[in-house]
């Protein structure tokens, strides 16, 4: 049913006559008798009776009244819900992060929901891998993963992290060395807790290449299955640990990170999307994440 045509028949139900009608809806009147003719046509017979008194509704109009009520107040709100989710306002994002953005993808995600406390916004933990993957299929809008990536993503480059080693900060007597020639000589002698390689590819394929870079052979005594529990388990003196130096906001207060100055230990974080979707609130949501990292 033509909402337009429903329209025109409430006005004319407001006001009462045909001419006060056209009158407020800037048409002529017989203009607004062709509209509420054509609706009678639509509805099977007549809705008003028209005197010297004005327009009145028949019981076919009586009918028609509350549902035509309804409908045009459901399309109003279908079209403002429509114009909000066309500027990216209202609707769900998806977004991924890895343990190099443990920090600043809750952070984003944070300033985006102040911004736009409408918008349905989930955030999961997972690999670089996995969210590549899902964004590839449409279960993704964003992630926050480890650059580079293939030429089909657009990408935010948004900041560089590197490898850290983690040790419990109450043994200070032969801290790790910031020197990284002398790293592989300090790590000989202490036992490691790493993160199982399925939970962290990227992480355990970065600390493969900076132990190959310098030489380094970890004896990894316990793994465990996220990044928090490797922490806990070098504050409790299990081992020390290679993570990344952004896991300082998530380590125990007891544990200490020494940065590794080499250049096998960094590597750039970033914001990926598919260039070719069109979510108004992916848009939106980089707007967010460039402000929040700069």
């Amino acid at each position: 049913m033509d909402i337009r045509l429903l329209r025109t028949f409430l006005t004319v139900v407001e006001h009462r006559a045909f001419g006060r009608a056209a009158l407020a809806s800037a048409m002529t009147q017989p203009a607004l008798s062709k509209q509420i003719q054509a609706l009678e046509a639509q509805v099977g017979g007549r809705l008003f009776h028209r005197g010297r008194h004005g327009a009145t509704l028949t019981d076919l109009g009586t009918i028609l009244l509350p549902e035509a009520r309804d409908l045009v107040r459901r399309a109003d709100a279908l079209a403002v819900r429509m114009n909000r989710m066309a500027r990216g306002e209202i609707g769900r994002l998806s977004v991924g992060f890895g343990l190099s953005s443990v920090e600043l993808a809750p952070r984003a995600v944070a300033a985006f929901r102040r911004c736009y406390p409408d918008a349905d916004i989930i955030l999961d933990d997972m690999s670089s891998q996995a969210q590549l993957e899902r964004l590839a299929t449409g279960q993704l809008d964003v992630g926050f993963v480890r650059l580079p990536v293939g030429g089909e993503w657009g990408r935010l480059t948004l900041q560089t992290d590197r490898l850290a080693i983690a040790t419990a900060g109450d043994s200070p007597d032969d801290p790790p060395p910031k020197n990284a020639d002398v790293v592989a000589q300090w790590a000989a002698a202490r036992p490691f807790v790493g993160l199982a390689q399925v939970r962290g590819p990227g992480l355990a394929s970065q600390i493969e290449g900076l132990c190959t870079a310098l030489g380094v052979h970890a004896e990894v005594v316990q793994e465990a299955h996220d990044l928090q529990t490797v922490l806990a388990l070098v504050a409790a003196g299990v081992g020390t640990a290679f993570v990344p130096a952004s896991a300082d906001s998530i380590a125990p207060a007891q544990v200490v990170l020494t940065t590794v100055d080499h250049d096998a230990a960094s590597w750039q974080i970033g914001a990926v999307w598919d260039r070719h979707a069109r979510n108004p609130l992916t848009v939106n949501f980089l707007e967010v994440v460039r402000e929040v990292a700069a």
